[in-house]
């Protein structure tokens, strides 16, 4: 065992000193590995990194909503009374109806696009919304149309100027309607998670319907709270549906944040195997150059082989010495490749922190890079390696001369 250690201890050392005496060869040889490496780890780190910031947004959204979406209603549209009773129901906590159209807000000489939400008091327990000042709608607001609105934080100091707003008058499609609370902008809410930074007001619903000609009388989507469980609540919300919808289950959809986050599990997994795999290519084209190279190296030294296997080397540590200097090659490829993703990696986190994003190396796609790079410079090594050994010391010793 001491004998075999001190045998790759000096084949180690030979590879080195093979490496370092044609540095230029030996780097532009490394390349293929270097950019390989530098395409997988930074390619699949940043889509796990910009997917965890979606993934982590839709987790605080927490699994107690579902989000139900009614495509044919059979001559039965669905009314707010509906969902009034519905809320009724064991097993269900909260509902409300919800829609929503972009219109043009004016405060003064100030006129901005805002998207306005038609809802209902339960919207906000359902979105988790947080008030910074004033109220949020009533089911008084909702029973007799008041022009009423709640704006969040950026529509407050964007649109009107301030935030400590309430009692303000603020115009929706020419339609006056009193300031009555504030929101603070939250980032993590479903109706801001794809527009953060956007200018949002919150009516009544039946208000949204007079105001807006797009907005039907009939309710078309609608949020859902669990009593107890999840689960509980789909089932007794879909019961109530398929009576409703002549058990035509194709009438309607409903779709909890569990099944959006399975779903975007399943595209980041598809989006890492195919980027994985194109930057897999690129090592393997790197593991062809390097044996390239060594076919050349083995050529070059040709007589110093012949001359080593005269005083008694093996074959198995010609063999040994070939192929460790092959794998030295590609590991210090996979370093540098893995530093320069690094320092990328570290510059990108820096540019969109404004963005509440990071990434970072991926402690498995470095395990596979230093794995995948052992096994091509173990594999396309072999081959040059192997002739090494092979070679006649008679023949080594006339090559050349």
């Amino acid at each position: 065992m001491k004998k075999f250690l001190n045998t790759l201890c000096q084949s180690l050392k030979m590879a080195l000193k093979s490496i370092a005496g044609n540095k230029m060869r030996a780097f532009l040889t490394m390349l293929g590995i270097i950019i390989g490496v530098f395409s997988l780890v930074v390619l699949v780190s940043l889509v796990n990194g910009a997917t965890s910031t979606v993934t982590d947004t839709i987790s605080s959204l927490g699994n107690d909503m579902l989000t139900v979406s009614v495509s044919d209603d059979k001559g039965k549209p669905l009314s707010l009374s509906d969902l009034d009773e519905w809320s009724d129901e064991d097993g269900i906590g909260y509902i409300t109806a919800s829609s929503e159209s972009s219109m043009t807000a004016k405060y003064g000489s100030t006129a901005a696009s805002v998207t306005v939400y038609g809802t209902t008091p339960s919207y906000y327990d359902i979105q988790g919304l947080n008030l910074l000042l004033g109220r949020f709608i009533k089911t008084a607001d909702v029973n007799s149309h008041t022009y009423v609105c709640i704006i969040n934080e950026t529509a407050a100091t964007e649109l009107v100027g301030y935030t400590d707003c309430l009692g303000a008058e603020i115009s929706l499609e020419g339609t006056k309607y009193t300031v009555v609370g504030v929101l603070e902008d939250n980032d993590d809410s479903l109706t801001s998670m794809f527009g953060s930074g956007s200018m949002v007001a919150y009516i009544p619903y039946t208000s949204l319907m007079r105001l807006s000609t797009s907005v039907s009388f009939d309710i078309t989507s609608f949020y859902v709270s669990g009593e107890n469980t999840m689960e509980e609540a789909e089932a007794v919300i879909t019961s109530l549906l398929i009576e409703r919808f002549e058990d035509d289950e194709d009438a309607f959809e409903v779709l909890s944040t569990s099944v959006m986050e399975d779903a975007m599990s399943s595209v980041t997994s598809i989006l890492t195997i195919l980027l994985g795999g194109i930057a897999a290519i690129s090592l393997v084209v790197g593991g062809i150059g390097i044996m390239n190279i060594m076919l050349v190296t083995v050529t070059e030294r040709t007589r110093e082989i012949g001359i080593r296997k005269a005083i008694g080397a093996t074959r198995g540590e010609i063999l040994r010495q070939f192929l460790i200097e092959a794998i030295v090659l590609c590991m210090m490829g996979c370093v540098i490749g893995i530093f320069l993703s690094w320092a990328t990696l570290q510059v990108v986190s820096t540019v969109v922190s404004s963005l509440s994003m990071t990434f970072s190396l991926e402690p498995n796609v470095v395990l596979i890079s230093v794995v995948f790079c052992f096994l091509i410079g173990l594999v396309f090594g072999l081959y040059p390696a192997n002739k090494a050994a092979k070679m006649q010391p008679i023949d080594a010793l006339h090559y050349g001369g």
